[in-house]
């Protein structure tokens, strides 16, 4: 027995084959039946597969050799003429439609029947079910191991079938375009040693070589790269602006950025040709994919993003059918996989040149319903430069943050829609600038161009990102001498928060609206923070409707992505008067009371100086037992209100028995000071109306200790809050 059959039948001793075919090739071999071990070995396998079957198929098994796993080796349906695609249909219908099938007298003739091939060869069979392409070799040749004997093609795919011996070809069992079935025999081959095959040089792999079919796909996709676009490049030069892809670069980080949909072109095709929307109508106007930010500073799990941006040099921006489904796609993805967005809006609206499509408004879009879900779910930074109008400014005002360049133009309809609805004829500088969306509060974040975007983009996002590992902070000894020690002396409280958070940790939003409140966001020992603080520099600190709503609004960002708060009083309370009252204060005010009593983050309330009535208490959320804590600083002072008003409205009758003016007002200023004492910090923390006084430089500690005990945040698979208000 030769060597290679000796080491295939050891390897079927070990269990492995259930080839019937090929375990009698063995028998059939002459040094194979010289061995009874093996002999009978084989004989007990074959009756392990055959099983109870009856014994006439027992017999067909050791009477005569078996090669085919199927019955006999038929042909797998019938043979018809291939050239002709509508012969199948044909086949099997009247005499008169049956001219298309090929009548050869190889197809007349009865099937091969290949049950056993020659004596002392292997069959090599096939692997499935499919029909012959082509055949390689003829009967006499030599073949090594390994060598291309035939091709099959299965459901569309072609499979090369190889020696798995070497010897000589002494049959072909199948001719091109035979179907058949899977195990039927195709070449028999007898072992022989035919020598080492001819050593050929092997080509060496061109690793930079571009092929065809990848060259198309790099030639498309550099159409909407910057250098295929030196025009467009230089209109955002004209105006001082960046492109969108630069603005993408430079916010993610280097290598991370995945795009999607980059070869869609706009849904114009019934009025454009394809090569002209090509190159015209790269990405339909629309950049989006998945990258990371601030990786650097984060691990990926923290860092990963979905960047996205119109393309204001591609139809202006506009929001084509294309485009729609893009933004769908990546917002699905964002509420699938808990992504933050980053969003370059610029751009004018809905597009109105799209023919692709079968509707008539396009009102059925689903872009604004899936961003819209996703407030509270992922944070939403929203950048727009230069002009923003109608659906892309809706999308911008959906967003958690606002950042806005100098000389944008937000507004929810652009020129032609205000004089196609009657209203005037206006340049789209007036619709919206800068100085009306910042001080209104529509605008978060104002910044000088692009650049400065990305960078306070990527801070903003930090916070949602986790802690800073490395910070640094200010002498906390300058914080006992901020607060002047004549209690009726103004100051500014930023000093207070840039002293007290870690070191260049401080964003504030929207500081030029509700100018007498505060909202930061910070870090204190690397752990993110909200900080809302009373300005005594705009009306003493009193709340008014925008601050209140600043405030609110404020506190809903940072509850639904688990960001502590810190309240920093100082207030006289609640604006009052005539005038205050037009603004629909009561409303207003009472969302800080809503919200903050609703609110499941850890909160802390430090009172800088005043803390009067109902004003303090919308600083604590709405009592001075709801925070964590509670304390003062040695300038603190307490009241029901204002102790001019208290002494006023409690010591009336007091005042008006004094008759001489001068005496009167000498009364009411010593009893305004008794008040004062009386509400002085210490002597309000002995009554444990909040939990201590502190040393100014100990704020840190305490706001730690509140860090450290609070819970950490349960984990969430959907969201915290319904949304966080727009507004």
């Amino acid at each position: 027995m030769t060597k290679t059959y000796r080491a295939l039948c050891e390897f079927k001793i070990e269990g492995v084959s259930t080839n019937i075919g090929f375990l009698q090739s063995l028998m059939r071999h002459p040094d194979f039946a010289a061995n009874k071990v093996y002999t009978r070995f084989v004989e007990d396998h074959i009756s392990e597969l055959v099983g109870d079957a009856p014994a006439q198929h027992r017999r067909m098994y050791f009477d005569q050799p078996v090669v085919a796993r199927t019955s006999g080796s038929r042909l797998a349906g019938a043979k018809i003429n291939s050239s002709d695609p509508l012969a199948v249909l044909n086949h099997g219908k009247s005499d008169a439609d049956l001219s298309a099938v090929e009548q050869t007298p190889e197809a007349a003739a009865p099937q091969r029947s290949y049950n056993a091939g020659p004596e002392n060869t292997l069959a090599v069979e096939a692997p499935m079910q499919g029909t012959i392409v082509s055949i390689d070799v003829q009967e006499g040749d030599i073949v090594h191991r390994g060598q291309q004997l035939l091709v099959m093609e299965a459901m569309k795919m072609e499979h090369v079938i190889s020696a798995l011996i070497s010897g000589i070809v002494r049959g072909i069992a199948v001719a091109k375009g035979d179907a058949i079935f899977e195990g039927h025999p195709l070449v028999f081959i007898e072992e022989a040693e035919v020598g080492e095959r001819a050593a050929t040089e092997r080509a060496l792999v061109d690793l930079d070589r571009i092929r065809p079919d990848l060259n198309e796909v790099i030639e498309r996709h550099a159409f909407g790269y910057d250098a295929a676009r030196p025009e467009a490049v230089a209109r955002r030069r004209k105006t001082g602006q960046r492109t969108a892809r630069e603005n993408i670069e430079d916010l993610c980080d280097p290598g991370t950025f995945a795009e999607y949909g980059p070869t869609v072109i706009a849904a114009q095709r019934r009025r454009r040709s394809v090569d002209d929307l090509i190159k015209r109508t790269p990405a339909d106007g629309m950049i989006a994919g998945i990258g990371s930010v601030n990786g650097s500073l984060f691990e990926p799990s923290k860092s990963r993003c979905i960047l996205m941006s119109y393309d204001y040099t591609v139809l202006a921006g506009t929001q084509g059918q294309q485009n729609h489904r893009k933004k769908d796609r990546m917002f699905e993805i964002a509420e699938r996989s808990r992504l933050p967005i980053v969003f370059f809006t610029e751009g004018g609206g809905g597009r109105p040149g799209d023919t692709d499509g079968i509707g008539v408004a396009g009102l059925d879009c689903m872009a604004f319903n899936f961003f819209g879900k996703l407030s509270g779910l992922v944070p939403l930074v929203g950048i727009t430069s230069g002009r923003c109008f109608a659906g892309n400014a809706a999308l911008l005002g959906c967003c958690d943050v606002v950042i806005a360049t100098k000389g944008s133009n937000i507004g929810m309809g652009g020129p032609a829609m205000i004089e196609g609805g009657g209203l005037g004829i206006f340049r789209p500088e007036e619709v919206g600038p800068m100085d009306v969306q910042v001080p209104n509060g529509v605008v978060d974040l104002p910044v000088a161009d692009e650049a400065e975007a990305v960078r306070v983009a990527k801070k903003y996002l930090s916070y949602f990102q986790g802690e800073s590992k490395d910070w640094e902070c200010a002498d906390q000894r300058s914080l006992r001498g901020i607060i002047p020690e004549n209690r009726l002396r103004i100051y500014d409280v930023r000093t207070v928060i840039e002293t007290l958070a870690d070191n260049d940790s401080v964003l504030e939003l929207r500081r030029y609206f509700g100018l007498g409140m505060v909202t930061a966001l910070a870090r204190i020992e690397g752990r993110p923070i909200g900080i809302i603080a009373n300005n005594p520099a705009h009306l003493a600190g009193a709340i008014v409707s925008d601050g209140a709503d600043k405030a609110a609004r404020f506190m809903q960002l940072c509850d639904a992505f688990d960001i502590p708060m810190l309240f920093l009083c100082d207030t006289p309370g609640i604006m009052v008067g005539p005038e205050v009252e037009k603004t629909a204060l009561v409303r207003h005010a009472a969302r800080m009371f809503v919200t903050g009593s609703n609110v499941t983050v850890p909160f802390f309330t430090i009172i800088l100086r005043k803390g009067y009535g109902l004003g303090a208490q919308a600083m604590a959320g709405g009592s001075f037992k709801a925070p964590i804590f509670t304390v003062s600083w040695p300038t603190g002072e307490f009241g029901g209100m204002g102790l001019e008003g208290a002494v006023k409205l409690g010591y009336r009758n007091e005042l008006i028995a004094q008759d001489d003016p001068v005496a009167r007002k000498k009364l009411f200023d010593e009893m305004v000071e008794r008040m004062y004492q009386h509400g002085k910090a210490v002597n309000t923390a002995s009554h444990f109306e909040i939990d201590d006084v502190i040393d100014p430089l100990e704020s840190r500690k305490w706001i730690m200790a509140g860090l450290r005990s609070a819970p950490p945040p349960m984990p969430r698979t959907g969201k915290k809050r319904p949304f966080i208000d727009t507004w």
